[in-house]
């Protein structure tokens, strides 16, 4: 890959990497809203918030994460699969995507009840603990990739080592 169109490349993962950690922490600001705010228009207002995020924000971004850092892999020396914190990355990666697709439903569940006026406020608050809890998880997986980003742990794979004899 080109110097110009890597560092573009480069760039975007970043970004767009950068964009997701930021919303988880959004996300997870909602859900601490709507455990321990005592007026109820407001706990609506976080879990509707919350079905806007995850389809707006939260799902581009993850897919957006995903395919650069995928082109980012292959257009450079570290590979896609010969360094194990690469591909520690990418089963990161496509395991968070996975669980945030699936979260889908549930935030859109929860999203529908607080839009029902007779829903109780401390029903809302029961379910609650599920955004909070995923929210905790998808923040420290992203962290641990950040982690994995900056400091590169030495040790190739199987294919690595035999790409690394090869000279390629």
């Amino acid at each position: 890959m080109p110097p110009g169109v890597r560092k573009l490349a480069l760039t975007t993962h970043v970004t767009v990497s950068v964009g997701w950690l930021g919303s988880v922490v959004v996300f997870l600001v909602l859900a601490v809203v709507g455990l321990t705010s005592a007026d109820a228009q407001t706990v609506r207002a976080a879990y509707l918030s919350m079905e806007a995020i995850i389809w707006y924000v939260l799902v581009p971004l993850a897919i957006a994460s995903l395919v650069t850092g995928i082109v980012q892999s292959l257009g450079t020396h570290w590979g896609l699969l010969r360094h194990y914190w690469v591909v520690f990355k990418l089963v990161l990666n496509v395991v968070a995507s996975a669980v945030l697709l699936l979260y889908t439903q549930t935030v859109g569940d929860l999203a529908d009840l607080a839009r029902t006026a007779t829903t109780p406020l401390d029903a809302l608050r029961a379910l609650g603990w599920s955004p909070l809890l995923h929210a905790t998880a998808a923040l420290v997986v992203l962290l641990v990739a950040t982690v994995l980003a900056v400091y590169k742990p030495r040790g190739l794979t199987g294919y690595g080592t035999v790409h690394a004899r090869r000279g390629s």
